[in-house]
């Protein structure tokens, strides 16, 4: 148990005051044992750890002193409600502030445009002050204490914070933990010989371990940024996972987790309820692994969840963490027993199984995949998502392939295939990212409308496969919004918008073809949503009814489960969602090209009672006859009693 002495407990009441400083002291004796316990375990050999840890707990205090009143308030609200992000009224909007509206001023203009549309989440991708030039969509920051100058800065930042907290919109933005740019104060400290600041960063005097962590390094851009090492004249080889501008900087350091903390709580002070900490299974090195999802990444994540909860019991922590089912569980906590750590974690695999779904019209895979996983700790919540920012990479593994007969191999070449347009019969039109002709690996970029089928109906003039492939995405989408966890819209989505045919005209984008999903928001597109028979209108229409009906379902909010629930269509997903709160909810969704009969009694198997459907694509399902009906592509949420 860490106990202040007498002297800095009331040092704690003369920065917060009596009733806050003994709020703050007893968070201190709930947190301690999730404060010591990671540190000793990382730096039990390396510092006095009880006197780093008082350092730890007076940068705590001190952030705590300086937090705006306003946001206290939202800390207690929260602390009374530490549920309160798993509501299933929270929904979820990324966009690029500037691809959105061309600045933050721009992004509080359109408030409006999200309150209509029913967002309670907003997520600016990274805004951060990058470095000049080419800067991995905005991942190498140069300054964490600046806001990127091309959109705004902090004081903008701040106001846009109070803007959302009015109308109860949380904000996420993105904290990049395991690199800096080189030009960040810290690598130009390094360069110009300061010892403290080298050994902030993984920097080798020459190739003889680089070499060696190399042998089992997978490269994560490989025709981009081949290699995990950058020689750097006057310096040495320095570690550069993603690329050689990025240097990877040594948590090994206390002095790193230190100074990463303490931007932490800068950002949280400025108004962001969410940091989603970008690369966090990078954060550890070990020679003879593939350096990721290491056990020291995960204490330094669960230490950075303790201290920021006992300075700012209303952050949220969110782990983008793109990895095998079985690990991404652990970083929000699932361990062989639940030790706090992230609050959020992106499901990916979701994601992808619902892609492989629609190229195959084919859903046992994902029964299997999705029926065998842990399930979230209770007291987090998955991120639900179709489309992102990123490529889609076919996070597939062999020994589900094979359970449902496929082989991995085949089947992930099939997908790429497939959503590149190369598949005979194809509706979807991406492109490969990544292709590796040794390998034969490659992943997927195109938007969410492309990749359903919109892009390629619209050309063709094709008003009833027009009408399948908004299908699509909204039936797609409904599975988002019901299978459990906090759902995400990536902007544009909500209008059908298509790939940016113009994407490789920007020099600093013309090597990236993720950039085609990355448009910029079209407002005049934007201003037709009100008319029903556009094609802007159709898709608005479905996404604001997806969120006004899963507002009413208790079920669906996250700390519940989900059950997959096996039909004798291979065409057709069915599951329900329970919280021990609520009645039952059954989501079932047709991804095929025909209409798909399913026995009623699924129905009585998911357990409602006196059941009423509650949201469908189209028409009714004859609720009470032996058989019910989806139509093509279609989808329907039922609810009792």
């Amino acid at each position: 148990m860490l106990r202040l002495d007498p002297a800095a407990q009331r040092a704690v009441q003369q920065r917060l005051g009596l009733p806050e400083a003994d709020a703050f002291l007893a968070r201190l004796e709930q947190l301690s044992f999730d404060i010591v316990g990671p540190l000793e375990q990382v730096y039990g050999g390396v510092v006095d750890v009880t006197g780093f840890v008082t350092e730890l707990v007076l940068d705590a205090l001190e952030a705590a002193a300086a937090r705006p009143a306003a946001l206290r308030l939202l800390d207690r609200r929260r602390e009374i409600n530490p549920a309160w992000f798993q509501r299933s009224r929270m929904v979820g909007y990324v966009c690029y502030a500037d691809r959105f509206a061309g600045s933050l001023q721009g992004v509080r203009r359109h408030l409006d445009y999200l309150a209509e549309l029913g967002v309670t989440y907003l997520h600016l991708m990274p805004l951060l002050r990058p470095r000049d030039g080419e800067n991995d969509g905005g991942y190498a920051v140069q300054d964490y204490e600046a806001v990127d100058p091309r959109i705004g800065t902090m004081a903008d930042l701040e106001t846009l914070a109070a803007d959302l907290h009015e109308r109860d919109i949380a904000l996420c933005i993105d904290l990049v933990l395991n690199h800096t740019a080189r030009e960040h104060e810290w690598a130009r400290k390094a360069l110009a010989g300061e010892s403290a600041y080298r050994d902030m960063y993984l920097i080798y005097p020459d190739r003889t371990e680089p070499d060696a962590y190399e042998r089992t390094l997978p490269e994560v851009f490989p025709d981009m940024a081949p290699g995990s090492f950058t020689e750097v004249p006057g310096l040495g080889w320095v570690w550069t996972t993603f690329h050689e501008f990025q240097w990877d900087l040594d948590y090994a350091n206390p002095a790193v987790f230190r100074g990463m903390l303490g931007t932490m709580f800068a950002l949280a002070n400025r108004g962001a309820d969410v940091l989603r900490l970008d690369a966090a299974p990078f954060l550890w090195k070990r020679m003879g692994t593939n350096c990721q999802n290491q056990p020291e990444a995960h204490l330094l994540v669960q230490a950075f969840r303790a201290l920021t909860r006992l300075a700012m019991p209303g952050l949220v922590l969110k782990a983008e963490a793109i990895v095998s089912p079985e690990m991404l569980v652990q970083y929000l906590g699932g361990h062989d027993r639940y030790r706090p750590e992230c609050d959020l974690a992106y499901d990916n695999q979701l994601m992808v199984m619902l892609w492989s779904s629609l190229a195959t019209r084919d859903v046992r895979l994902a029964e299997h995949a999705l029926s065998r996983r842990r399930p979230a700790p209770a007291p987090t919540a998955w991120v639900s998502y179709l489309r992102c920012h990123d490529d889609i990479g076919w996070a597939v593994s062999d020994a589900d392939a094979a359970s449902v007969w496929l082989d991995g191999f085949a089947h992930r070449k099939f997908l790429n295939d497939f959503y590149a347009g190369h598949f005979p019969g194809s509706f979807a039109r991406g492109a490969l990212f990544q292709e590796d002709l040794a390998s034969g690996d490659a992943r997927i970029s195109g938007s969410a409308a492309s990749l359903c089928g919109i892009e390629s109906a619209l050309a063709a003039g094709d008003d009833e496969e027009l009408t399948l492939a908004i299908r699509r995405l909204e039936s797609m989408y409904a599975v988002v919004f019901s299978f459990g966890g906090i759902p995400l819209i990536y902007m544009g989505d909500e209008l059908a918008m298509r790939n940016d045919p113009r994407w490789h005209q920007d020099p600093a984008h013309a090597d990236d073809n993720r950039w085609m999903h990355r448009p910029p928001m079209d407002w005049a597109l934007a201003a037709q949503r009100s008319e029903p028979d556009s094609l802007e209108g159709r898709a608005f229409a479905a996404m604001r009814g997806l969120i006004r009906a899963r507002r009413e379902l208790l079920a669906l909010r996250s700390g519940g489960a989900t059950e997959i629930l096996p039909t004798e269509s291979r065409s057709l997903l069915a599951y329900r969602r329970v919280h021990p709160r609520s009645a039952p909810f059954l989501s079932l969704t047709n991804f095929s090209d025909i209409t798909q009969s399913v026995d009623a009694g699924v129905v009585t198997r998911a357990g409602l009672r006196q059941p009423r459907q509650v949201r469908s694509t189209t028409g009714d399902l004859l609720i009470g006859a032996a058989r019910m009906e989806l139509p093509a592509w279609g989808f329907a949420w039922l609810t009792g009693t």
